[in-house]
Formats: C-alpha cells, sequence, structure tokens
C-alpha cells in the first residue's frame, strides 16, 4: 500500500540534537522509550571513552569522577522533583516495575491494613500490589478514576494503605490531579503512597513537583536518557524496609552470620551490586538538557501540550475512530471497528511510522473492565515534529477509508 522513500535529511522543524532520525522515520512510540538527544548520548559515549570505572570502590582518578557525577545526578533527580534532600535519596535500579517490587517486596508486616490501587494501572503496578496483599496477608482495593485522572477514594478506603498508583496513565494520559490531596489525606490516615511517575517524569514535571509522596518510581529511558530506573523515596520509608535483596555495595562489615549495612549512605540500601554508572551520568545530562531546550520558543511541557493537541484535533477528525482519551495527552491510544490494531500498526509501518498495538500491559482495565479489542496507541516526545504528526493523521485517514 506504501511504498517508504529514504531520505536522510532531517526536517528543518526537528530539535537539531535529533539531527540524525531520518525523514522516513516516525517514531511515535515514547511511551515505551523516548530517543535521546545528542547531548545525553555524548554524555554516556563520554564516560565509556574517558573514565570507564566503577564507582563507591576505587581511589584512582577515574573512580572519583564517576563518584562525583553519580552523586550530582542523585542530587538533581532529587530537585528536578523539587523535594527536600535532607529528607529523600535518591537509587538507580533496572526499570520502573524492579523499582516498585524492590519496595513492595521489603514492606514489612504489620505496618499497614491494606493496598491500594487504581483500575488503569500498568501491570508493572497492578500485579506487585496483587503479590503484596498476598504476601501481608491483607485487603486490597482497585479503585477508580475519575474523567480528569483523580483517584475516586473516601477516606475510609485509605485508612493505613499502601497506595500504588500512576502519575500518568500510559493508555490515555490522565493526570493523577489530586496527587497533592491523596498523598496529605494517605499520611493522614497513617498510611503510605508510592507514584509510578513512569509517563509523567518527563512531561509532566509540574504535576510531580513538590509533591511530597513516599516514594516515586520511574524510567529514565523514558525522559529522553539511557535506559534505567530510578527510585526517589523518603528516608524514613528506606528505613523501615526489612531488606532482603542485598549484596556487594551496602555493607561497612561482614561477619559470619551477619553484616552491617553502611550507615550514612541511604541510597546504597536499594542498590546491591555494581551499578550502570554510564547510564547514571547520561541521565544527569538528560535532566539538564530538559531545563535547556526551547523547541519553537517553548517550554518542553509547551511544545508537548502543543503537538498533542494537533495530534488529538486530527485523530478526531478521522471517521470511524474510536479514541479514549477524553483530553490531549502525549499518549493517545485509539481503535477501529473496521481494521484491526494490529494491522493498522502493520500498515502504519509500511510508510515509516512507528506505533504501538496491543493493551499496553493493562490487561485488567482494558481486556477484563472495558472489553476493547486491541488498541493502536501514539505516543509523541520532544523528537517529534508536526510535519510527523501531519504525516501520521494523513496516513491513517488513507487506510481507514480503503
Amino acid at each position: 500500500m506504501f511504498s517508504k522513500k529514504q531520505d536522510i535529511q532531517n526536517t528543518t522543524d526537528r530539535l537539531p540534537d535529533f539531527s540524525y532520525i531520518n525523514n522516513s522515520d516516525i517514531y511515535m512510540d515514547t511511551s515505551c522509550q523516548s530517543m535521546r538527544p545528542q547531548p545525553v548520548i555524548d554524555a554516556i559515549t563520554d564516560y565509556y571513552q574517558t573514565y570507564n570505572a566503577c564507582g563507591s570502590r576505587v581511589k584512582y582518578k577515574w573512580g572519583q569522577k564517576v563518584d562525583s557525577a553519580v552523586e550530582a545526578t542523585r542530587e538533581l533527580v532529587i530537585s528536578y522533583l523539587g523535594l527536600p534532600q535532607k529528607e529523600y535519596v535518591c537509587s538507580f535500579t533496572l526499570n520502573t516495575t524492579f523499582g516498585i517490587n524492590l519496595i513492595l517486596n521489603q514492606l514489612p508486616a504489620g505496618d499497614y491494613e491494606q493496598v491500594i490501587t487504581s483500575e488503569i494501572e500498568h501491570n508493572s503496578v497492578f500485579l506487585p500490589t496483587i503479590e503484596l496483599a498476598k504476601r501481608l496477608g491483607i485487603n486490597r482495593k482497585v479503585l477508580e478514576r475519575a474523567d480528569d485522572g483523580s483517584l475516586i477514594y473516601t477516606k475510609a478506603d485509605i485508612n493505613k494503605s499502601v497506595v500504588v498508583v500512576n502519575a500518568t496513565s500510559n493508555i490515555d494520559g490522565r493526570l493523577l490531579l489530586n496527587i497533592k490531596q491523596l498523598i496529605q489525606d494517605t499520611h493522614a490516615a497513617g498510611g503510605i503512597v508510592i507514584i509510578d511517575a513512569a509517563q509523567a517524569a518527563a512531561h509532566y514535571q509540574d504535576l510531580l513537583f513538590g509533591c511530597k509522596a513516599d516514594a516515586f518510581c520511574f524510567s529514565a529511558h523514558k525522559m529522553y536518557a539511557a535506559s534505567l530506573g530510578v527510585i526517589v523515596i523518603k528516608k524514613d520509608l528506606i528505613r523501615s524496609l526489612d531488606k532482603h535483596f542485598v549484596g556487594g555495595g551496602m555493607v561497612s562489615a561482614v561477619r559470619e552470620q551477619g553484616y552491617d549495612l553502611l550507615p550514612d549512605d541511604l541510597s546504597s540500601w536499594l542498590e546491591p551490586g555494581l551499578q550502570a554508572y554510564g547510564e547514571i551520568i547520561s541521565l544527569k545530562r538528560a535532566i539538564e538538557w530538559l531545563s535547556e531546550i526551547k523547541p519553537q520558543g517553548l517550554k518542553p511541557a509547551e511544545y508537548i501540550h502543543k503537538i498533542s493537541k494537533q495530534l488529538y484535533d486530527g485523530l478526531s477528525e478521522i471517521p470511524g475512530l474510536t479514541i479514549l482519551n477524553k483530553q490531549p495527552s502525549s499518549v493517545i491510544s485509539v481503535y477501529s471497528n473496521s481494521i484491526d490494531a494490529h494491522r493498522l500498526a502493520i500498515f502504519l509501518s509500511a510508510a515509516g511510522i512507528m506505533v504501538r498495538s496491543g493493551y499496553f500491559c493493562c490487561h485488567y482495565y482494558l481486556i477484563e473492565k472495558l472489553q476493547l479489542p486491541p488498541l493502536l496507541r501514539i505516543s509523541i516526545g520532544l523528537h517529534t515534529t508536526e510535519d510527523d504528526i501531519n504525516k501520521t493523521i494523513k496516513t491513517l485517514k488513507k487506510v481507514l477509508k480503503a
């Protein structure tokens, strides 16, 4: 149906930091992982080529440079969320899913009476909360989210609860607009709040900024850095955990039948073994880049809002296409009753447009509750241009009309 014409020239409106992207390639799967701008690629390359060493274990100059860069990244991540350094630490892991499991699997028995999550959660939240309820022998509630993304709850719902919810849905971009009130109410009821910030960290920083949740888990590879998981967690919570996922780099002393964790390095308590130093360093550069970049003279969030609206409005004009979103977002899911979403994705791929099809690890909500067919998800980023969106809309119109 389509012929893909190779064109190595970059569009004039694409940010120069993504100049390596060909015109013929339209990447619309940022919710999975974002494209990396050239400064981030340069930062990780610089680590591998000029000071590729371990951190925390060595006294030579390369290792000291790694230690300095890693600590600077920790501080920058906490500042990026608008949180006080004296109350929080930043640890690094594999991804969001691993981080959530690492915390939940070490929560102590007896402190909480129930587990609360919502219906629109990714499996990275939905499944671990099932296992947490089993392990602690406590009740688990799945609450609804309003059309605007707010969690619908009563104070009785959250009494002495472990609340684990996303800040931004990876299905339809709904935002947890009552996040601050939820945190306040949960703390007043003797509970804790863990936020899945995977979809929010890059494009919805304002939603998270200054919110004193007990922990945030997100993925650097969804915010323009290399593949890496991030945990920002209250010191009080990390001290309360029953530590049993342990190893090198965490201890100050080891005896035949026991050990002592590093008393003045709480971030290490969630970091057994060697870390992904290059990836950590690239995250620092990604956050710096997000604060510097001005696509079309706009702040990143403003630019994302602008092109999200362009995409949402364009999709709304296509006959026979159902949009799950109630409003524009950097992630939009749709389906057609005439063409299966997987086939749609293949047709789009033939035109050089890369989108996601399926259920996006949200099986309960999309299959069990809504009983929907497979969906087509289009997710954009700062590499996305207006021309990319116009081509995607035009191609979808052509496919659905055929």
